[in-house]
């Protein structure tokens, strides 16, 4: 079996409303994007664990609670999922990532929170855009 399959079976993935209860029952909300995507907005209540980050600060996560992890479409938090199940966690991804949960009106941490596009491009744009409001 493919190693990609592998991962995509095994993965659970969760709606908006199962992530919300999880958190609301004690789970750990974790955002494996990048800097720029953090700091652009983000889901409240959660804490930013950067997937390259991740094998050096899975000793941050409390591994005897669960672990929703986002980031803004599914990929990265499919792969931070996989680890940590791999490492002994209670982890699942967020179904449709931040994105989703942005377009179902739910609400991001702050006003003027937006969903940043991801990659080195995007960091760029969004720097001289804060650069020419500031």
């Amino acid at each position: 079996m493919a190693e990609g399959a592998k991962a995509e079976e095994t993965t659970r993935e969760v709606s908006r409303e199962e992530a919300q209860k999880l958190v609301d029952e004690g789970a750990q909300l974790v955002d494996v994007r990048v800097d720029h995507e953090w700091e652009a907005g983000r889901i409240a209540g959660a804490t930013h664990l950067p997937l390259a980050e991740l094998a050096e600060r899975t000793g941050e996560l409390d591994q005897d609670r669960p672990v929703v992890l986002y980031c803004r479409g599914g990929t990265r938090s499919s792969m931070a999922a996989e680890a940590l199940e791999g490492a002994g966690f209670d982890a699942v991804k967020l179904s449709e990532g931040i994105v989703g949960w942005e377009e179902a009106g739910l609400e991001l941490d702050s006003e003027g929170s937006y969903v940043a596009e991801s990659g080195e491009a995007a960091a760029l744009i969004q720097a001289r855009k804060r650069a020419a409001q500031g």
